[in-house]
């Protein structure tokens, strides 16, 4: 692949064979950077799993300290009572069969579906759609829910959703590069700190293999995952 000048001269100043403290990663990613816009946070995580097998299937939410620094479009699939509190919580689309049938229509401008557990029946018939794209409400994630007014009030403020892929590798969008240092490295140890204690029983041997950070448009960083287990340890 070939890539930019500017990309080449970023990643120049990147030991690729070096394992970075979380401080010096963060601190590297900034001198990194060179795009002309407030490019994302990202973090990756190898574990020791087989997603193959149901009972190594790592997946969760995690409310991160200082949120992911972006607007996050919510739409709640509710009746009643609960549409009027999912409205006044903050939620950008509320409706039912109507809003069904607007996304079997093609239209998927949102980041996160809420439903309650009595409009599962109408969320059911999109599942071709929504979950393909990792939009499909879950129990496990807290997105089938009564309390949709927390649902929607976390997932404003930050909370993210994280899922184990098929090379059993975890990445996540955690923050934006204008945080300050301190910001970014919170969001990060509580992002890893959950998917930490989302081992699965099944899993033997080593679980957190490795990590790395980037931005949007710079290189990849490695870190030190046996120092930053340490860390979130203490």
């Amino acid at each position: 692949m070939k890539r930019s000048k500017k990309y080449r001269e970023s990643r120049e100043k990147i030991d690729r064979n070096k394992r970075y403290e979380l401080s010096e990663a963060v601190r590297l990613m900034k001198e990194a950077k060179y795009a002309n816009f407030d490019e994302s946070v990202e973090v990756a995580i190898r574990l020791g799993v087989n997603p193959k097998h149901a009972d190594q299937m790592v997946r969760g939410t995690v409310a991160l300290p200082h949120g992911t620094g972006s607007s996050v479009r919510v739409v709640v699939f509710a009746e009643g009572d609960k549409a009027t509190e999912a409205t006044e919580a903050g939620a950008d689309f509320v409706g039912s069969d109507d809003l069904a049938e607007k996304i079997q229509g093609g239209w998927t401008e949102f980041d996160v579906a809420v439903a309650t557990p009595d409009m599962m029946r109408v969320v059911g018939k999109l599942g071709k759609v929504l979950g393909p794209r990792g939009l499909m409400p879950n129990p496990k994630t807290g997105t089938v829910t009564m309390d949709v007014s927390r649902a929607v009030s976390e997932v404003k403020a930050g909370r993210i959703e994280y899922r184990v892929d098929k090379q059993a590798n975890i990445a996540s969008k955690v923050g934006k590069l204008s945080f300050d240092n301190q910001k970014i490295e919170e969001n990060i140890m509580a992002f890893c700190d959950a998917v930490l204690k989302a081992k699965p029983t099944a899993a033997k041997g080593a679980y957190f293999l490795g990590a790395s950070i980037c931005s949007s448009m710079g290189p990849g960083i490695k870190l030190d995952h046996q120092a930053l287990l340490a860390a979130i340890k203490k």
